[in-house]
């Protein structure tokens, strides 16, 4: 949803998202929720004072909505598949969804992807403002072979998938892989997620276990070609799933936690997007089970030096929590975690707003604070290219804007 009204935000620290440096005392005008100039005061046309909407926000940083390319609305931390899910109304757990939602949109973030468990319809009540949260990509469902990271199966025979809504698509030939595809784009998923390794939280395999096999993917991502070029998501943590899913035409790839040098070749060569999602391996211990938490202590020794490489040599990085494995609404902590793998603050920032936009192949429309793009801009309480860590905490989020609309303003009365 647009506003149609005239709003001009003045005295800002303006970073833009383009990875340009910060233009200090800058304008915004946003009309019919589109941004009409932004650049330095002084070259600011005039607006009638009559017809706008003033905000002043000196001495606070402005940058453009951001975006969280993996997240999981479906639950709030690990612990959700073992109690909260299989307790809950169903009824509670929809309004529970449409907290987190709203919780991640007042921390920042106006755009966001889930990559799996919920259905296009979170989407469509976005757009029609029947609940407050993040404009959303959904994946809908995961795909992975049999005993692979989305077959949550049991020794005991336990299926959550079964008792909860389903949220998984299991293959297990190159013939199934496109069938699983096509059930999916029926559901209306914007992506395609597809499981190239085990995972953390996979009852029958290892990260560094293979997943769908390169020929599976690629017949994923061909079927996706046949449908406006959907992009397709991989998770993929252990080194030769993530070069199985670079060499079968993954538009990103998910955690990335083990990747070679190799791998790193092929990413840069291909484009590929990286998704780190970091803020996994700083949730409290307590919300794994044993085994789980002893797979993420093993791959976060390794992961750090593995991904500072991948930032050296050129990686697309875009901006990813798994929030869902961690509560929601804390989404922008990823910011600070990205610069302990070599990432500067304004490269951090870009990777969460321009780069996630074209990952999302939201670019022409989003991700950067240019004339003519939707207005999704957010307020921040100090510098954060000088502490980036103010993001950690979204009570230093202090407005935000999404198509025009102010979602959340804590700022001080000043508008005429």
């Amino acid at each position: 949803m647009m506003s149609d009204q005239v709003t001009k935000i003045t005295g800002a620290r303006l970073i833009d998202g383009t990875g340009a440096e910060p233009v200090d005392d800058a304008t915004i005008l946003v009309e019919n929720g589109r941004i009409s100039y932004v650049g330095p005061a002084a070259q600011c046309p005039p607006t009638d004072p009559e017809a706008a909407r003033l905000i002043d926000v000196a001495g606070r940083t402005v940058t453009p909505g951001f975006f969280d390319a993996h997240v999981h609305f479906l639950m709030d931390n690990n612990g959700d598949f073992r109690n909260r899910l299989l307790k809950n109304f169903p009824t509670v757990t929809v309004f529970e969804r449409a907290q987190r939602m709203r919780d991640t949109l007042h921390a920042g973030v106006t755009t966001a992807r889930d990559l799996g468990g919920i259905d296009a319809g979170y989407r469509e009540a976005v757009e029609r403002g029947l609940i407050e949260g993040p404009r959303l990509h959904v994946a809908v469902r995961l795909m992975s072979h049999t005993g692979g990271h989305a077959d949550f199966r049991l020794p005991s025979g336990f299926d959550p998938c079964e008792v909860l809504e389903p949220f998984n698509e299991l293959a297990d030939t190159p013939d199934e892989a496109q069938l699983a595809t096509r059930r999916l784009i029926r559901d209306r998923a914007d992506v395609i997620k597809i499981c190239a390794t085990g995972g953390v939280n996979s009852p029958s395999d290892q990260p560094e276990d293979e997943g769908l096999t390169e020929q599976e993917i690629a017949a994923v991502v061909e079927e996706t070609k046949r449908h406006r070029g959907i992009p397709v998501a991989a998770h993929a943590q252990g080194t030769q799933g993530i070069k199985n899913a670079v060499r079968g035409g993954v538009t990103s790839i998910e955690h990335g936690y083990l990747l070679d040098d190799e791998a790193i070749d092929l990413m840069v060569e291909k484009g590929t997007f990286l998704v780190p999602t970091l803020s996994t391996f700083h949730g409290p211990a307590a919300e794994f089970a044993a085994e789980a938490a002893a797979k993420k202590q093993r791959l976060a020794e390794v992961a750090t030096g593995r991904l500072s490489e991948a930032v050296r040599r050129g990686v697309r990085f875009a901006l990813g929590t798994d929030s869902g494995v961690r509560a929601h609404g804390h989404n922008l902590e990823e910011l600070l975690h990205m610069t302990h793998i070599g990432m500067s603050p304004l490269e951090a920032i870009t990777a969460g707003t321009s780069n996630a936009a074209a990952l999302l192949g939201l670019d022409e429309d989003l991700g950067t604070l240019e004339v003519g793009k939707i207005a999704d801009l957010v307020v921040c309480q100090g510098d954060p290219l000088n502490d980036i860590g103010l993001y950690s905490d979204s009570r230093n989020v202090l407005m935000v804007m999404q198509g025009g609309r102010i979602a959340k303003d804590l700022l001080p009365s000043t508008s005429a």
